[in-house]
């Protein structure tokens, strides 16, 4: 820790603070916004993506331990969360997109979640004269294009960042942080925790395979690296997930099995680090994860 002009300096933290300016397009983002929202995205028109990631008071979540698409249809994994996605390597649990783009197409398709084609998705919103203004007013065109609209959505998905932290603050010299925080997140580098959970969003960035001590229970219609690969050594492997407004997005895990984040933690320890930690060391772990929460995406307090 080095000091300049007052300011303190955490040139070799592992974790980045998640950058104050994230450029998008706000016109076209306020149009995914409005998408995200609407049940027009579903054979049923029921079903939206909000339904499934709740970024108002769920972290970009899913306060259930799998989310239900169309008609009741129940999916097979914990929702992640859509906040930060823009500072993710890969997306979904398997990491199968390669971008947002990627990943915006997989629910609308996915017969269990909202069941669309790319032509249905035409026909639903080229029946409403909202959209179609809306369309013509940003795309410059009559004829609203299925790219377009995951265009749209992405730009929303790309605005939905929580910067300011008390934790980022606190690297950027701005906040001080309460000596259990500290010390949690002192634990948290000491106990191997920041071997995955790094970068901006402190996850995000890698691909590992849970159970490293002990073994985890493999559930085989899991999405895993498997899935995709057929590779057994892939098995019980995810994308790390964020740990950014980790308070917010219970249950815990792919599987949605810890309910709260020291349930998280404990597991955690168990099957990655191979340890068992006291209650105050897993408490005061707690406390510097709760110092992650962000502010509301600036998109959200927009009127669509």
């Amino acid at each position: 820790m080095t000091l300049f002009f007052g300011l303190t300096v955490f040139a070799k933290e592992p974790i980045s603070p998640i950058p104050l300016n994230a450029p998008y397009d706000k016109q076209k983002a306020l149009l995914g916004y409005r998408l995200f929202m609407d049940p027009i995205l579903s054979s049923t028109n029921s079903v939206a993506c909000a339904s499934c990631h709740d970024i108002f008071s769920g972290g970009g979540a899913d306060r259930n331990k799998v989310s239900f698409g169309v008609y009741n249809k129940k999916g097979n994994i914990q929702s992640p969360t859509v906040l930060n996605a823009r500072y993710n390597f890969k997306q979904f649990w398997n990491g199968r997109a390669q971008d947002l783009y990627q990943q915006a197409n997989g629910p609308i398709h996915n017969p269990v979640e909202l069941n669309m084609t790319n032509k249905d998705v035409e026909k639903e919103l080229s029946a409403s004269q909202l959209y179609r203004s809306l369309f013509l007013q940003i795309y410059k065109t009559n004829t609203i294009q299925f790219s377009q609209v995951i265009d749209a959505i992405v730009e929303f998905e790309k605005a939905l960042t929580t910067p300011n932290s008390r934790f980022d603050r606190y690297l950027r010299g701005e906040k001080s942080l309460s000596q259990d925080e500290i010390d949690g997140y002192t634990l948290f580098k000491q106990v191997g925790c920041i071997t995955c959970h790094n970068g901006i969003n402190l996850g995000g960035n890698s691909m590992q395979k849970i159970g490293l001590f002990e073994e985890y229970k493999n559930q085989k219609n899991y999405p895993d690296l498997y899935s995709i690969t057929h590779d057994p050594d892939y098995k019980n492997v995810f994308k790390v997930p964020t740990l950014r407004n980790i308070s917010q997005t219970a249950p815990y895990l792919h599987d949605g099995s810890a309910k709260t984040l020291k349930d998280s933690v404990i597991a955690m320890s168990r099957y990655q680090l191979g340890s068992t930690l006291s209650n105050q060391e897993i408490e005061k772990i707690v406390k510097f994860l709760k110092t992650l929460d962000g502010e509301t995406p600036k998109i959200l307090k927009e009127k669509i």
